[in-house]
C-alpha cells in the first residue's frame, strides 16, 4: 500500500457521522424497508449505472462491495457475469439482513454480507478482483481509509470503483440554508453551511485521494442529474431526503440547531416553486482504478 501522504486529507480529519461512516450509517428496520423500495430506484441507481459501466468483468470477478446497504446492484453484477460473486459489507445489521434474504431467493447465486464496524475488514488481502462502493459517507479522511481498505483487499491489476455526489450537489439546499442564515442573523451557521458545500470533492480531488491510497490508471466520469418534487414537504419527507441527504448535511455542518433552517427550507421551497416543481441536482461523480 502507498505510503505517500494524503495532499486532500490534511486537516480533515473531522467526520460526518460518529462511527464507521463509510461503511454506512445504522439504518433502523423501517429505513432498510423505505431504503429499499424507494431510495435505490429512485436515487442510487444514478449512482450505480455510470459504476456498472466502467467495470471491466473478466472471465471470473470476485467482487467487495464496501457499504452495500441492502445489495444493490449485486443481481445485476450477477446477471453480467456468470461466474461473478460479491462480497459486500455494511455497518448496518438491519441491511445486512434484507441483502441476506434477497440472496437466498437466487438460485445459485454467490452472495455473501457481513457485518463491519471497523477497518481493517475480515475481508481478505489480495483476494478481490474488484472493490466498490455507491455514495459513500463521510469526509475525506474517511474516504482515505475506504480507499486504502480497497487497495488491501484487491490483488495486483484489480479494479477499484467509486461513485458519489461531487462539489455542487444539492446548491439548492445550499443557497436556501444560506437565505436562512443571513435572514436570521446566523452567521455561524452560514458558515457552517459554505463549509459543508465546499467539502465535497471535486473530480480532481477524488481522483488525487485514490492515487494517495496507491492507485494508478484513474479514469473518471462526470454527469449532472435532477430529482424533482413537488412541494417542500415533498422533498423534506422523501425517503431520500431523510435517509441520505439530510443527515449527510447535517453531520457535515455539525449544526446544534437544524429545525429551524429545515423548517424554512421547506416553506421557501413551497414559496419559490410554488408553480413548478422543485428541482435538486446532483453532480455524480464515478471513478474507476486499477492497483
Amino acid at each position: 500500500m502507498s505510503t505517500k501522504p494524503s495532499r486532500s486529507n490534511e486537516g480533515q480529519r473531522t467526520s460526518l457521522f460518529p462511527g464507521p461512516t463509510v461503511l454506512g450509517r445504522k439504518l433502523t428496520p423501517a429505513e432498510v424497508a423505505l431504503f429499499e423500495t424507494f431510495v435505490v430506484p429512485r436515487y442510487l441507481e444514478k449512482f450505480g449505472e455510470p459504476l456498472l459501466g466502467m467495470m471491466l468483468l473478466g472471465g471470473t470477478a470476485r467482487v467487495a462491495h464496501f457499504g452495500c446497504r441492502t445489495g444493490y446492484p449485486d443481481r445485476e453484477l450477477l446477471e453480467t457475469s456468470d461466474d461473478c460473486s460479491v462480497v459486500g459489507v455494511d455497518a448496518s445489521l438491519a441491511a445486512i439482513e434484507l441483502a441476506r434474504n434477497k440472496a437466498a431467493t437466487l438460485s445459485g447465486a454467490s452472495l455473501d454480507y457481513q457485518v463491519a464496524t471497523s477497518y481493517p475488514t475480515s475481508l481478505e488481502t489480495e483476494s478481490f478482483s474488484h472493490a466498490m462502493s455507491l455514495h459513500p459517507l463521510g469526509a475525506a479522511a474517511d474516504r482515505s481509509e475506504l480507499f486504502q481498505e480497497m487497495h488491501r483487499v484487491l490483488y495486483p491489476g484489480g479494479q477499484a470503483l467509486v461513485s458519489l455526489p461531487l462539489r455542487g450537489s444539492f446548491q439548492e439546499i445550499g443557497d436556501l440554508f444560506r437565505e436562512y442564515a443571513l435572514k436570521h442573523d446566523q452567521g455561524e451557521f452560514g458558515r457552517a453551511v459554505e463549509l459543508a458545500m465546499q467539502a465535497r470533492p471535486t473530480v480532481e480531488a477524488l481522483s488525487e485521494e485514490l492515487e494517495d491510497a496507491g492507485f494508478d490508471d484513474v479514469d473518471a466520469d462526470v454527469r449532472q442529474v435532477t430529482f424533482s418534487f413537488e412541494s417542500g414537504r415533498n422533498f423534506t419527507e422523501d425517503p431520500t431526503t431523510r435517509i441520505l441527504i439530510l443527515p449527510e448535511l447535517r453531520g457535515s455542518m455539525e449544526a446544534s440547531r437544524f429545525d429551524e433552517p429545515l423548517a424554512y427550507l421547506n416553506d421557501a421551497i413551497g414559496k419559490y416553486w410554488s408553480r413548478r416543481e422543485f428541482e435538486l441536482t446532483v453532480v455524480v461523480g464515478t471513478a474507476s482504478a486499477r492497483k
